[in-house]
């Protein structure tokens, strides 16, 4: 059963790489590198099925396997709610070595029947593991009897980590979704402007920098997968007239689905810089005219984005100012590649080089189109020589990951977060005046020129005594 999910999930027709791969490979998946079970901690498909559904905030969260898998890096996610924080809850079935010996069946039942006894959720994630997965415990067979018993939606996520790699994991989790939650509720009352936002996370709470876009517009923000869900939108979902892909290399296929199931148009875009979400308001307003809202959304739209884009020009000119012309080394991946190119270009900074990890053909198009041909496009570096660029000078500034970090703190170079453990929203025209004061603040801060003076006992005696 393991096989026959992740064999299908492979052929995917809507991702552009898996199309031009051949026969052989597409077998292997999505990760170049095969992933070793008790070795995939970090990146594994698992890691990936966490991030992409943890994050419906009403549901309950439980990880079939050893205390150490529910020990992952999701929790450093600063992916916030408005509301529930049973998300948040930790819950494992902790198996242990007679586990394994004898079946860790029993044991799950009997977690689910806490879980639900305890906190009454609208339902509950169990995730497959690699130690569940390889001892052959029917997941799956346990989540239909506590469905039935329980009263309340058990939904079973096959992503052990072995599987492959963390993006591969979210498309298992667009599966799990389609599969056993979208279709199985209806919303309360419907609009002709109804819509999806398909993997978007609310990290440091950038959907909330632009759904008071949406309510301007008479947009009515349907479901969010998942970022601040609930699991009544995440399952009344398939009811939207349009859908949004943040992440595309994550939830493509999930849109992909929905489009062939139910008829909803999609796009890939971004709200990352003035000009790309402009362009993303402008394609839902056009998407849902087509699908039957009325005709003056298009011109509310057009005046909407004038007028943002007045106001954000406005409170950009003094950052502009100071950071024209710095080069920026870009670390990232997915989407990220390149949207946050056309916000830095947009304040008159030079990307010199950005990471297109994770990233689709058409992601690393739009960045090469955007950077230029002169820059790079890498997959990634060595830390090693990662510090040699840094120290000497190449670029002005670092933006990645927190892992990364270090290797620019040890070269005196400024470095600002631009991942999932951030606290700054960057989304948006709000957003974007953030993401410029950040990177002033950032750049300007006086502990770099003191960092970078020579110590007392460098300089010459002369300099010394003074």
């Amino acid at each position: 059963m393991l096989d026959k999910k992740l064999a299908a999930a492979f052929q995917e027709p809507g991702c552009a790489v898996n199309r031009d791969k051949s026969d052989r490979d597409r077998k292997r998946g999505c990760s170049a590198v095969t992933l070793q079970p008790g070795a995939a901690a970090g990146g594994c498909a698992f890691d990936g099925a966490k991030i992409a559904l943890q994050p419906i905030a009403d549901a309950a969260h439980l990880v079939h396997g050893p205390i150490a898998c529910e020990g992952n890096s999701w929790d450093s996610r600063n992916a916030l709610s408005s509301g529930p924080g049973l998300y948040r809850t930790g819950f494992t079935t902790d198996m242990s070595e007679l586990d394994i010996i004898h079946g860790g069946e029993r044991r799950l039942y009997r977690a689910i029947r806490e879980i639900v006894e305890r906190f009454r959720p609208p339902a509950v994630f169990v995730y497959v593991t690699c130690v569940s997965a390889l001892i052959g415990d029917d997941v799956e067979a346990v989540c239909r009897i506590a469905t039935e018993q329980f009263a309340t939606p058990v939904i079973p996520v096959i992503a052990p980590g072995f599987a492959g790699s963390k993006n591969f994991g979210n498309k298992l989790a667009g599966r799990a979704l389609l599969d056993h939650v979208i279709g199985t509720r209806e919303p309360a009352h419907r609009t002709p402007t109804d819509i999806a936002v398909l993997g978007e996370y609310n990290v440091a709470g950038e959907l909330w920098q632009v759904t008071p876009l949406l309510d301007r517009l008479g947009i009515r923000m349907l479901a969010s997968i998942t970022g601040d869900g609930r699991y009544a939108d995440v399952a009344s979902v398939h009811r939207a007239r349009a859908a949004m892909v943040v992440c595309s290399q994550a939830l493509v296929s999930m849109a992909r689905e929905l489009e062939a199931r139910y008829g909803i148009p999609f796009f890939e875009g971004s709200f990352y810089g003035v000009g790309e979400t402009s362009t993303a308001l402008r394609t839902l307003a056009r998407l849902l005219v087509e699908q039957g809202a009325p005709d003056d959304l298009l011109s509310r739209t057009e005046a909407l984005v004038a007028e943002e884009e007045a106001r954000t020009a406005a409170a950009l000119v003094p950052y502009r100012e100071r950071l024209a012309g710095k080069r920026v080394l870009l670390y990232t991946g997915g989407v990220k590649s390149w949207s946050m190119i056309a916000a830095l270009h947009e304040l008159g900074m030079v990307v010199i080089g950005t990471s297109v990890r994770k990233s689709t053909e058409e992601d690393k198009a739009r960045a090469r189109a955007l950077i230029g041909a002169e820059a790079d496009l890498f997959g990634q570096i060595p830390a090693k020589e990662l510090y040699a660029r840094l120290k000497r000078g190449d670029a002005d500034i670092l933006m990645s990951g927190g892992r990364t970090q270090f290797v620019a703190l040890k070269t005196r170079t400024p470095w600002l977060d631009i991942n999932q453990e951030r606290h700054h929203g960057y989304a948006g025209y709000t957003g974007m005046v953030t993401f410029a004061r950040q990177i002033d603040r950032c750049l300007h801060n006086p502990i770099w020129r003191q960092l970078r003076r020579p110590a007392p006992w460098d300089r010459p005696r002369e300099a010394h005594h003074d």
